[in-house]
């Protein structure tokens, strides 16, 4: 508990620090309101509106789990397939980097024109930011089986799926949660992206909105917000990993 509290103490002291400062700042230097809200105004401004954002914050959840574990699925698939089978790991990897230089900003519009404005699209632009980590710390982790247990396991009579299930994939836990740690906070990254080219609700539809309407309070509790949402994603993520992951040495 004590260790606990050392870990999350300086960054909770820094932040609070850092609103202080800048409640201070907007009340001695007299700025406009609309250019720079206080956090007291981002404060009252979500209490007042907290009935649509609770409502735009729904949405955005749904489309994030969702797309999140179809992102999951789908990398931990990839990895799977191309760890079995080298052949088809040396053709597709590069492809797999290649496919993460294009803009999600830029290829997000062609699936609406593609796929129209329903859920379809969304999913598969949170599947495309979610889907590369997972695969490629999973491949990792799958790499770096011990040899000498697996020549033993081998040689005890163990089969390929055996090997998989009772020495790789565990082994490989440790590099899979690494990769779903990211997956996580991209997922809810590509949500918002989703819902600012099509979406009559979640919480990207609330920034456009507000910004139209030059609503910088409303704003800062929108971010505040995705940031909620990204920690309590990462959080759930890293509570598995305690659960499932057991006996492995603490990171420093």
């Amino acid at each position: 508990m004590a260790d606990r509290a050392r870990r999350w103490v300086p960054p909770l002291v820094a932040v609070v620090l850092v609103l202080a400062a800048w409640q201070v700042f907007t009340v001695l230097s007299g700025v406009d309101r609309w250019l720079l809200p206080s956090p007291a105004d981002i404060v009252a401004a979500g209490v007042a509106d907290h009935a649509s954002l609770a409502r735009h914050t729904v949405a955005t959840v749904r489309l994030t789990l969702i797309g999140f574990t179809a992102g999951v699925g789908t990398g931990l698939l990839v990895a799977v397939v191309l760890h079995v089978v080298p052949v088809l790991r040396a053709a597709v990897y590069p492809l797999l980097v290649v496919s993460q230089n294009i803009p999600t900003i830029a290829l997000a519009p062609l699936l609406v024109v593609w796929l129209g404005f329903g859920i379809l699209p969304k999913i598969i632009v949170i599947v495309l930011v979610c889907f590369f980590p997972v695969a490629v710390a999973t491949l990792d982790g799958l790499s770096r089986t011990d040899p000498v247990t697996t020549n033993y396991l081998r040689m005890s009579g163990a089969d390929r799926r055996q090997l998989f299930t009772k020495l790789e994939f565990p082994n490989a836990l440790p590099s899979v949660f690494s990769g779903l740690k990211i997956a996580a906070t991209y997922s809810v990254f590509g949500a918002i992206i989703s819902e600012w080219l099509g979406s009559d609700q979640g919480i990207g539809r609330y920034m456009i909105i507000q910004k139209s309407a030059f609503r910088a309070d409303r704003m800062f509790v929108s971010i505040a917000i995705v940031v909620l949402i990204s920690l309590l994603v990462f959080g759930a993520v890293a509570l598995l990993e305690r659960i499932l992951v057991r006996g492995r040495p603490k990171r420093t």
